[in-house]
């Protein structure tokens, strides 16, 4: 009995495909199972095949015909159930199903032909590229595909005709960025140039300001206002609530690395590496300051985070000088304690975040707050680069605004 034919007719017959283990008796998952038993139509009775029963399904680069002869190079039994499985998985579901089930990922059906695969599997497909046609049967003439005269629609070559009578040639990549009116950016220059001049006036009045400073430095070691100024570095606030997506526990991975690590998860890694949860949390972050000269400067950024105001007290008589955002999960009690506990009070004074799953339904309570929603996806983390990009853009705007002393 053919692995595929039956699989193929036990998932048109609608029901339940059953695992079963050595005894051949009912096993709960896939990994521990020995057998499939595949229920046929109504006029045949099931059949039982084992789990690694090789398929004519063959893997991609691969050339041989007989997969009885040369199993290695055709996808199991299991590994094909498992495709269809799990059709509509995302990709990170369907990667660890295939650790879980022991299959492994040479000999997992790849994401790439997984759709077609069940296209075929369902039905909605004759014929697939990398399945040998069963030896000996009219099977075969049955799987190949039917080839069928095409016939030209009048309509559309008299459609495809106007197309082709209005299209532009294009000769090379240049052409593509030419446009046919003269751009004229002298604005943009001039309105750089007046912000350049800006940064040097400053620049020099600072260095008047110390120049102008009297006396020698104490002795005491005691630093000049211009040295506190510099080492103030911005302070982040993020809410102790343990439904919170960003916590102390992964808000460094988040906002230093770029890739969004579970609460959860994050602390069972911390637990392991015997790690203590810290009230405050420093990372550094790289920034390019163009100067007045126009050269380009690369410098590390050091950020604190703390999640209360015992750890925010530690940072000296009026730490809120420095607070440059909170990030809120849309609780009003998160506030209570705060320099501002009204939140359109508070979001007027620092810049405001709502992090929520991109699956989330709008919040009403953050509707008229001054914060910006950022949204996470839970399962695709290419996505992250792209979000904590967005919060980032979004507070240097705002703090090259309202506390540009931060920046330097």
């Amino acid at each position: 009995m053919d692995a595929l034919v039956s699989l193929r007719s036990a998932i048109a017959s609608k029901q339940p495909i059953t695992f079963l283990n050595a005894e051949k008796e009912p096993e709960a998952s896939l990994a521990n199972a020995v057998f499939l038993l595949l229920p046929q139509p109504s006029q045949a009775g099931p059949i039982t095949l084992a789990k690694s029963t090789p398929t004519r399904l063959r893997k991609p680069n691969h050339t041989q015909t007989d997969p009885n002869a040369h199993p290695a190079d055709f996808y199991a039994l299991d590994a094909v159930y498992l495709a269809w499985s799990l059709r509509e998985a995302a990709t990170a579901e369907y990667m660890k199903s295939v650790r879980d089930s022991g299959i492994g990922i040479t000999n997992m059906v790849a994401i790439t032909e997984k759709q077609s695969v069940v296209d075929w599997l369902e039905r909605r497909m004759d014929s697939h590229p990398n399945i040998v046609p069963l030896q000996g049967s009219s099977s075969s003439a049955q799987e190949a595909p039917q080839k069928k005269r095409y016939v030209v629609d009048t309509r559309d070559l008299e459609a495809v005709k106007r197309i082709r009578a209005n299209e532009v040639e294009l000769k090379d990549r240049n052409a593509v960025l030419c446009g046919s009116k003269t751009s004229d950016f002298s604005g943009i220059r001039a309105l750089i140039q007046a912000r350049i001049q800006k940064l040097r006036e400053a620049q020099a009045a600072s260095a008047a300001s110390m120049s102008s400073s009297t006396g020698p430095p104490s002795r005491s070691g005691s630093k000049s206002p211009s040295q506190k100024h510099r080492q103030a570095h911005p302070i982040i606030m993020i809410s102790s609530s343990p439904t919170a997506l960003i916590t102390m526990w992964n808000v460094k991975k988040f906002l230093q690395d770029s890739e969004f690590v579970d609460s959860t998860t994050a602390k069972a890694r911390a637990a392991e590496e015997n790690t203590v949860r810290e009230d405050v949390v420093v990372f550094y972050r790289k920034r390019t300051f163009i100067e007045p000269g126009g050269r380009e400067t690369e410098t590390q950024v050091k950020y604190f985070v703390v999640d209360g105001i015992e750890a925010l007290n530690k940072f000296g008589a009026d730490p809120w000088e420095r607070v440059v955002c909170v990030l809120t999960t849309g609780q009003a009690w998160q506030f209570k304690p705060y320099k501002w506990s009204e939140p359109r009070e508070l979001f007027h004074r620092v810049k405001g975040f709502y992090i929520s799953w991109t699956n989330d339904p709008p919040n009403p309570k953050v509707k008229d707050w001054n914060v910006t929603e950022l949204k996470i996806d839970p399962n695709k983390r290419h996505l992250d680069k792209s979000t904590v990009a967005q919060f980032w853009k979004m507070l240097d705007s705002w703090i090259g605004t309202s506390r540009p002393n931060l920046l330097t």
